[in-house]
């Protein structure tokens, strides 16, 4: 009788331990960019019962997700989540790359070797160094489980997919068509019936209006609102910057959960013997018309509709492959978009920077000292590149003159901390330059990285007309990270984890490896799971 006990009782502890640890049939990746934490915080009376507040109350729960690096913009973050290295190893510095022998700044997936698909685009996952979740999914299934994303944005799309997905589909910023690129080889058919017909965005964008979806006075979250006046957009595909806008409204999130129900209703998803993913991207940002603005309804009118559609995609998963039978994955992107400007007379101690000007002085400050020569190419995003094939022909010291150059760039107003390409190559950087060392890839790093003090402005014109001003700040962005479904139990964790443990998270989870580049473990918590 008592080994008869002990045996049942072994029995039921595997039963147990095994219905714990059950793969998921479907993985779906929500990452919401631009999300912010407190703004969920704020806007939480707002919401209804089974968006966020579902996800905050049956999920596994984190706070916040730090990024390792400086500058973090749409495309280094989707990278970062998916491919759970940082860009000094998967390549995706940022949003763009700069071609100074063009004088032109392209995508950072840019490539002409392959067209676009309902786009005049062309875009490929090529400049991505590292595989993806999707990646080591499709190599450890052989193939047979299908990896999908759908997004506002081309980045977003092709960098949460990754090179082996099936498919990546993105809204054309001209046409209002799902794009893609023919570098991926298969459209279902229910994405050609979105782009034609009745279906079309183009045909039903006329009657939508964007207006408030509550009582003004429940946009209560601020109490810096400057008027009582509701706000009424409406969009007209005749007008250039029609759809690009809308990509910035409430109605993007709701062509997204629209599309997505339809993947999880013809896809097959979670029906095959290995499990399936589904990347989602939805946007929380500023509206493109209010990006001047730094306290809006418009901004609690997007996380409230936002909230609505997180609801409709929650229950369009559980409805159709079930949410025991899925890992729900929710995080942000940890930075957030605002061109504000301050007021006349409102002066914050910092200046204005202008990255021409500094440009040209530093050149005629190295023709002083090694002769008449064209030593600088440029400035972008942060950084001065050399014109390297005239150092080399000159026999000069490339890291002297980097050097050189960082000291007399350093004594510039409003510059914080000057670091060069040499001494992060070389290993001489610290705690206080790793963020420089993790954000660059040494293949197309500058030759200067300059930091600036905040409250600084960075003029990228003259002094006469600046345009395309941007004001310097370093705030953090509180950014939640969410695990929901296929048994995990809820619970809040209130430390603080890196963006590079969410992708050998969710590929434990799932049993296959990490991505090549990733060297992170799993979040301690999904250990055993």
């Amino acid at each position: 009788m008592k080994r008869f006990l002990t045996s049942l009782i072994a029995v039921l502890a595997i039963t147990n331990l095994e219905a714990q640890q059950q793969t998921p049939k479907l993985v779906v990746c929500i990452t919401v960019d631009q999300l912010r934490g407190d703004y969920i915080e704020y806007f939480y009376n707002t919401f209804g019962d089974r968006g966020f507040k579902r996800l905050l109350n049956e999920g596994l729960v984190y706070k916040n997700i730090r990024f390792e690096f400086s500058n973090v913009d749409q495309a280094s973050a989707f990278a970062t989540l998916f491919t759970g290295t940082n860009p000094c190893f998967h390549g995706i510095t940022g949003d763009s790359i700069y071609d100074f022998e063009k004088d032109k700044e392209l995508p950072c997936l840019y490539d002409p070797a392959f067209l676009g698909n309902y786009t005049h685009d062309n875009y490929s996952p090529k400049n991505l160094i590292s595989s993806t979740i999707g990646d080591e999914l499709k190599i450890a299934s052989n193939g047979r489980s299908d990896v999908y994303s759908i997004a506002p944005d081309a980045n977003s799309a092709i960098l949460s997919a990754g090179h082996a997905a099936n498919g990546a589909f993105w809204l054309d910023n001209y046409n209002g068509k799902w794009a893609t690129t023919t570098y991926y080889k298969n459209v279902p058919w229910y994405v050609d019936r979105f782009n034609n017909g009745n279906e079309s965005l183009e045909s039903r964008i006329e009657s939508m209006v964007w207006e408030p979806s509550l009582p003004l006075k429940q946009y209560s979250a601020f109490p810096y609102l400057m008027d009582d006046l509701p706000f009424k957009y409406s969009y007209n595909p005749k007008y250039k910057d029609c759809y690009f806008n809308f990509k910035s409204s409430p109605y993007i999130n709701k062509e997204i959960t629209r599309l997505t129900k339809q993947f999880l209703e013809f896809g097959g998803f979670g029906s095959r013997s290995c499990p399936d993913l589904l990347s989602v991207t939805f946007y929380a940002g500023n509206y493109n018309g209010t990006k001047n603005k730094e306290y809006t309804r418009e901004i609690q009118d997007i996380y409230i509709q936002l909230d609505k559609d997180l609801e409709q995609l929650l229950d369009a998963v559980d409805k159709k492959v079930g949410l025991v039978n899925t890992l729900i994955v929710l995080s942000g992107t940890g930075y957030y978009e605002n061109e504000v400007t301050y007021s006349e007379g409102l002066s914050l101690g910092g200046g204005d920077f202008y990255p021409k000007r500094c440009v040209a002085l530093l050149n005629m400050y190295l023709m002083a000292i090694h002769g008449q020569q064209n030593w600088v190419k440029g400035y972008h995003d942060g950084q001065i590149f050399f014109n390297r094939k005239a150092i080399e022909d000159a026999k000069l010291d490339l890291g002297v003159i980097q050097r050189q150059a960082a000291e007399f760039v350093l004594e510039f107003s409003g510059v914080q901390h000057v670091t060069t390409d040499r001494e992060l190559r070389s290993g001489d950087w610290n705690e206080g330059t790793a963020n420089f060392r993790n954000g660059t890839h040494h293949l197309g790093r500058g030759d200067l990285i300059i930091e600036l003090q905040p409250g600084w402005t960075i003029a990228n014109g003259d002094e006469k007309g600046k345009k395309n001003t941007s004001v310097v700040r370093n705030n953090a962005v509180i950014t939640p990270l969410i695990f929901m479904g296929n048994g995990l139990k809820p619970a809040h964790i209130y430390r603080e984890v890196k963006a590079t443990e969410v992708a050998p998270t969710v590929t434990h989870v799932l049993r296959i490896r990490p991505p090549n580049a990733c060297n992170q473990l799993p979040l301690s918590e999904l250990l055993n799971y």
